[in-house]
């Protein structure tokens, strides 16, 4: 889709959206509440529309509260569609049902009231977990003749550093991981979300990770629409290794394993920098453990053929607003969390360190993964 269409697309749906909410929800609601809601749907569809335009043509200086203004627009746009969609499944399904008119009556205003309050609830939760801070999300991952006695990896993904999340955000980060003193760090992509020269002081933190082996980077979608090439470059600057369709060895003594990353699925579009698994996995040392950084979950399809012991992904958010995640399944093969892949293979699945646009986050919390390698079976 254009960089025209696309815009014009999403100004389509909130209006869609909203509409169905006004008619099918607040004009069906007991309470007399149509004018003031009329209103309020109005307001947010403006702020809906001038969301799209500052965000390509910018005629305001940015800033993190105009962003997050204009982004919870779209948030409680959607958060009252999911439940207006729910409002009209059980409203319709209820019309079929006998009751006398005064029991239907009671019946109504009592629905109607736990709706609103559940409407209300629904946006608490999400803002309240857009700004919460990521829960350590500790897992134990077993992995045949691993060697290592014990490995730690700690996973950052879909940070999207940017309109609201900052340096502050990333020192924060920083400072939780180091205290977890980790032997390895790696970020699977969507890091920032901006160009690198505007990023550069927010990124800054990173240059004081502290870990056994080194972080490492691989791309994410967000990085090509911004520079992807640009931004792998600065990753030096940084204390960071961009995995750029390569793998490096992570030797300690007899033990070893394989660290490989490829670029994401997002380069079949653009002309930089393109996924290339052959030149990824040439000359890994097949003898030893390979753990594989991909941003995309589906990337397995890229890999199929390849031998690894653990992926590790991120993309998905976990689908960060529910009932989103039943969308994101459709595209992609694993939500968030451990899976076997086959009787040889793992993949993990980060919900993701951020957010990316509206700042809510609905039962898909943000987190920083504490990957904890073990010897031994693999997960099933």
């Amino acid at each position: 889709m254009s960089t025209t269409l696309f815009p014009l697309a999403f100004i389509g749906v909130m209006y869609l959206m909203n509409a169905y909410i006004y008619k099918r929800l607040v004009k069906r609601l007991h309470f007399n509440v149509e004018n003031i809601s009329f209103i309020f749907l109005i307001a947010v569809f403006v702020l809906e529309i001038f969301f799209v335009v500052q965000m390509i043509f910018h005629p305001i200086v940015e800033s993190p509260a105009l962003y997050y203004t204009l982004s919870l627009s779209v948030a409680v746009t959607v958060s009252l569609f999911f439940i207006t969609l729910l409002y009209d499944l059980v409203h319709t399904t209820a019309q079929q049902i006998p009751f006398d008119q005064g029991r239907r009556r009671f019946m109504k205003i009592a629905f109607d009231v736990t709706m609103l309050i559940l409407a209300f609830s629904y946006i608490i939760k999400g803002l309240v977990g857009g700004i919460k801070r990521p829960e350590l999300n500790k897992v134990d991952v077993f992995i045949d003749d691993l060697g290592f006695d014990e490995l730690t990896i700690v996973q950052l993904s879909d940070v999207h550093i940017g309109n609201t999340i900052g340096k502050a955000f990333v020192h924060e980060c920083v400072e939780r991981i180091n205290a977890l003193k980790p032997d390895i760090v790696v970020i699977t992509g969507d890091l920032v979300d901006r160009k690198i020269e505007d990023a550069k002081d927010d990124l800054s933190p990173l240059k004081e990770l502290e870990s056994r082996f080194g972080t490492y980077f691989v791309l994410g979608n967000h990085e090509y629409y911004h520079g992807a090439e640009d931004i792998a470059n600065y990753m030096p600057e940084l204390n960071v290794k961009a995995l750029l369709n390569e793998s490096v060895m992570i030797r300690d003594g007899n033990n070893a394993l394989n660290l490989v990353g490829i670029n994401d699925l997002q380069s079949i579009r653009f002309e930089t920098l393109p996924v290339d698994t052959y030149r990824a996995f040439e000359g890994v040392d097949k003898t030893v453990p390979t753990i594989l950084l991909s941003h995309q979950p589906k990337s397995i399809e890229l890999v199929k053929d390849k031998v690894y012991d653990l992926m590790l992904s991120g993309h998905t958010h976990g689908g960060q607003i529910f009932p989103f995640g039943f969308l994101v399944m459709l595209q992609q093969p694993f939500l968030a969390g451990l899976h076997a892949v086959t009787s040889s293979k793992q993949i993990f699945v980060s919900r993701g360190t951020g957010y990316w646009g509206p700042p809510v986050r609905v039962f898909a919390p943000s987190e920083i993964s504490v990957l904890t390698l073990r010897p031994g079976q693999q997960y099933k």
